[in-house]
């Protein structure tokens, strides 16, 4: 069993930055793929970028891709997601997830979910 827990969001404008931190507990976290996701209002939850156990190996949404960068601290339990240039496009609530299995894109592949962390991009 994994509790995971975001924080660090908020209200930023354009072109600004924030980071996202997801502190975990429970066992075997290292072992864990992770992943970022987001919901805008009225939208389907939607992959933002996602990381292999070992962090080593990310894969990103074209919509960030270049602006966002996933990292995790396996001593720490906790996966980052640094956000930067932001654009009104990228409010949404935030989640972060994790899943025993390798890392996806696909929301039903991961087994944990965050409560999320509000975003909000002014232009």
């Amino acid at each position: 069993q994994v509790q995971l827990v975001e924080s660090g969001g908020g209200l930023v404008q354009a072109g600004g930055s924030l980071r996202l931190s997801c502190a975990a507990s429970g066992r075997a976290f290292s072992s864990y793929a992770m992943g970022w996701f987001r919901q805008a209002p009225g939208k389907e939850r939607e992959f933002v970028a996602t990381s292999i156990w070992s962090g080593v190996r990310t894969y990103y949404a074209d919509s960030v891709k270049g602006r966002f960068t996933i990292s995790r601290d396996n001593a720490k339990n906790t996966v980052y997601l640094q956000m930067n240039s932001l654009k009104p496009e990228d409010t949404a609530v935030y989640y972060c997830a994790a899943t025993r299995f390798t890392s996806s894109v696909h929301v039903n592949d991961y087994e944990y979910w965050g409560q999320g962390t509000q975003v909000t991009v002014s232009s």
